[in-house]
């Protein structure tokens, strides 16, 4: 039985940082579903473990339950999140719980899902099971935030990157890299961890990104490509306009000729038309809309000076992350110069540097409080 406060021993602490630990390694990787990470212990002696699977299913639970070759009469099982109570695209968690006559649960916060919310402790609790929830419970709803802002507000989880120079250039002439490659590789796992990658044709024209994790062996993973594009001027000798697909690219537009749209289209890009506002500029909160209900959660930002500042003064970011070389670049030449400290300072007031211990650049990360 459970208590309004239930008490936790050091074990039941250290097993459920370990059930976070899984929950966050599969972060970005499950689709519509959030990560769950989840512990089946007896005896102080672990016996699976378990998390949500690629593109959010299987849940975390039925893997640990299957993954076990152990009986698990009597065991004790740890979950991040309040475990599934219905039938979806897979039959309830807490009818394995029960089948398999686990005698305790330990889940840290309950679902923010209506169909879920609150119904498994009363359901495993009328088979006498012993349920408990709370445990490390500040921790786990900071990891679940994402996760809580796409089901409230129906939009994708957006994280804003740009890199400065030391005297707060984003570009100048001649100049190909501005922060260390070690630098560079928290780049391409951000990739690894958003489910898609936002940029302007701008960008896209004046760099030729590949904007796809290089990260030995999570190549698979590459976020697909979003491109802001009011007139199709995506050049199409660009790698993203070559490797396109009807999986990976994305392109919102407002007019094009004829050929070039149908160009386009042979190519199996997704075109989406879009109204302008004053025939000038996209409504990006709408964009945000429409790429959540096409299953974008997480969306990487790495943008240029104008979609960045459009955003920023939006306070459409829910995080960004402003890393700064201690290289200066040349003012004389044709340069970009970053200008919105006042916006991410005022918008974005829980400011933490990150010490990476791996290069000279510095990294600051700014969070809504």
């Amino acid at each position: 039985m459970s208590t309004k406060k239930d008490k936790f021993t050091k074990r039941d602490i250290l097993y459920m940082n370990l059930a976070l630990n899984l929950a966050r390694a599969r972060h970005g990787l499950t689709g519509n579903n959030p990560s769950v990470g989840c512990l089946i212990v007896k005896n102080d002696e672990i016996l699976s473990i378990g998390q949500t699977g690629y593109n959010g299913k299987p849940h975390a639970e039925f893997n640990a339950i299957k993954n076990s070759n152990k009986s698990l009469i009597d065991s004790k099982m740890y979950i991040t999140l309040e475990p599934c109570n219905h039938y979806g695209k897979t039959p309830p968690c807490t009818n394995e719980i029960i089948k398999n006559k686990i005698s305790e649960v330990i889940y840290s916060i309950e679902d923010i899902d209506k169909k879920v919310k609150g119904k498994s402790f009363n359901i495993l609790r009328s088979k006498n099971i012993i349920v408990k929830k709370g445990l490390l419970k500040k921790n786990i709803k900071d990891f679940y935030s994402p996760y809580f802002f796409n089901r409230k507000k129906k939009l994708p989880y957006v994280t804003g990157k740009i890199a400065l120079s030391k005297n707060n250039l984003i570009y100048s002439k001649g100049t190909k890299r501005i922060t260390t490659l070690n630098t560079d590789k928290m780049t391409h796992f951000l990739r690894y961890k958003n489910d898609s990658i936002l940029i302007s044709y701008k960008t896209l024209n004046k760099d030729n990104p590949k904007l796809n994790c290089r990260i030995k062996s999570l190549g698979k993973f590459s976020p697909k490509r979003i491109i802001l594009d009011s007139y199709l001027k995506t050049k199409t000798n660009s790698y993203i306009f070559k490797t396109a697909n009807k999986n990976n690219t994305i392109i919102f537009f407002n007019k094009a000729d004829k050929r070039k749209f149908l160009l386009f289209k042979k190519k199996g890009i997704q075109l989406i038309k879009i109204n302008l506002i004053k025939e000038k500029y996209f409504d990006i909160k709408k964009i945000f809309k429409k790429l959540y209900n096409l299953g974008c959660r997480n969306l990487l930002v790495e943008g240029g000076k104008e979609l960045t500042k459009n955003i920023l003064s939006k306070k459409l970011f829910n995080e960004f992350y402003l890393i700064k070389s201690q290289k200066k670049l040349s003012k004389l030449v044709d340069h970009i110069e970053f200008k919105y400290f006042k916006d991410l300072t005022q918008n974005y007031k829980n400011k933490i540097n990150i010490n990476t211990k791996i290069g000279k650049d510095s990294i600051t990360l700014y969070k809504k409080r």
